[in-house]
């Protein structure tokens, strides 16, 4: 049988979120202090590298999130409180 678009069985990689990817770190963790001595250390590195690189990507994620807000901080201020958001109409004289 041939697959489809959008498909498990595309070959893509899972896409997790931030709270998923925390999960998927716990469980790691866990799985790491419940190996056995006579575990293998390809196995025990390989755990190693996929908890280290979630910490990575977590840590990433953070860091973004906050520069956004500065952003978002930085464009909401205003750049003077003395100055106008728009220009006032000049009064009407009449003469």
């Amino acid at each position: 049988m041939r697959a489809y678009t959008g498909q498990f069985s595309d070959n893509q990689p899972i896409r997790r979120n931030h709270a998923e990817k925390e999960k998927q770190l716990r469980d790691l963790k866990e799985t790491l202090a419940a190996m056995k001595p006579q575990t293998s250390p390809a196995l025990r590195e390989s755990v190693q590298r996929r908890i280290r690189e979630l910490e990575s990507e977590l840590r990433a994620a953070e860091r973004q999130k906050t520069e956004r807000a500065a952003e978002r901080n930085a464009q909401a201020a205003p750049s003077s409180p003395t100055t106008p958001r728009r220009p006032r109409r000049p009064a009407f004289r009449s003469e």
